[in-house]
């Protein structure tokens, strides 16, 4: 346990020197500090037993600490662009990225060190250059408060979500029911749910995507469906058209929000394997599945 506490104390004054651009130094010992009078200052105090080692004055190391966090920010718009321009294929593009959105975006993306955060800046970045438009600046603006732990729910998200071309939106399919008919007033209650809990999505991933407003907080229902009625997903490298075999069928869903669906683009990962067999285990019974990969 000693040893444990003392490489987090290690830990902590190599961020803060990092941080500050000078050492932190112990200036005398606890228990002795604590019985010596000395020990405190004029309003009664204890004093800090440690201190930044420089001898230059407040002002001085707020502009050096200025200096560093600038020289930081720095290293990171240029290891981004660079990202970008490997990312950027050689094709033909006859518009430029708005300037005002582009000032936007290296204002917004400075503070991200973590790497894999920084390649989805940078992925950004190669889109909106052969798409101008592609990315709105809420995009921009919820990216750089996303943590990794965030990125990473929304990365289990979309090997869930499916893109529907029809109306330019991904969506998480929950299950489905048949609507009620004025005989069978309790059909409702026998809805087809999938059990998301399987494909090492939790209920807080979900919850973290709500709350960054990139899914929509309520469960969605589809139009009914008649029978022969098709609905086709694409799931990176996969489609499958689901095919309602009667008719008063409601498909439920989470939709993606608008920045939801921007930051999607961003992320190419295969359809959950287990997720795929979820689907087609709970909608055969109502629905022909049709799969095939997509080039």
């Amino acid at each position: 346990m000693a040893v444990k506490t003392a490489q987090a104390r290690i830990n902590l004054a190599n961020t803060i020197e990092s941080l500050l651009g000078y050492p932190i130094i112990k200036v005398g010992n606890n228990e002795a500090s604590h019985n010596n009078e000395q020990s405190y200052g004029p309003q009664g105090k204890v004093k800090p037993l440690y201190r930044i080692n420089s001898d230059n004055t407040v002002l001085a190391r707020a502009q050096k600490r200025q200096d560093l966090l600038l020289i930081k920010q720095q290293q990171n718009i240029e290891t981004i662009l660079a990202m970008a321009m490997d990312f950027c294929p050689d094709v033909a593009s006859s518009k430029q990225p708005d300037a005002d959105w582009v000032e936007h975006f290296v204002a917004l993306c400075g503070d991200t060190s973590n790497q894999s955060m920084q390649s989805l800046w940078a992925k950004i970045l190669t889109g909106e250059t052969l798409n101008p438009g592609t990315f709105s600046i809420k995009s921009l603006q919820t990216l750089k408060h996303m943590t990794q732990r965030e990125a990473d729910s929304l990365q289990k998200c979309v090997s869930l979500s499916g893109y529907n071309e029809k109306d330019d939106s991904h969506f998480i399919l929950l299950g489905f029911y048949k609507k009620p008919s004025l005989f069978d007033l309790l059909r409702k209650g026998n809805k087809v749910s999938l059990n998301l809990g399987k494909t090492g999505i939790s209920f807080p991933d979900i919850l973290t995507l709500m709350d960054l407003n990139l899914l929509y907080r309520k469960e969605i229902e589809s139009a009914v469906l008649k029978t022969g009625q098709e609905l086709t997903l694409s799931f990176l490298s996969q489609k499958v058209t689901l095919k309602a075999k009667n008719s008063d069928l409601v498909l439920s869903y989470y939709k993606f929000t608008q920045t939801g669906d921007e930051l999607s683009k961003l992320i190419n990962y295969p359809v959950n394997k287990v997720y795929k067999q979820l689907l087609n285990s709970a909608l055969e019974s109502e629905f022909e599945l049709a799969w095939h990969t997509t080039k």
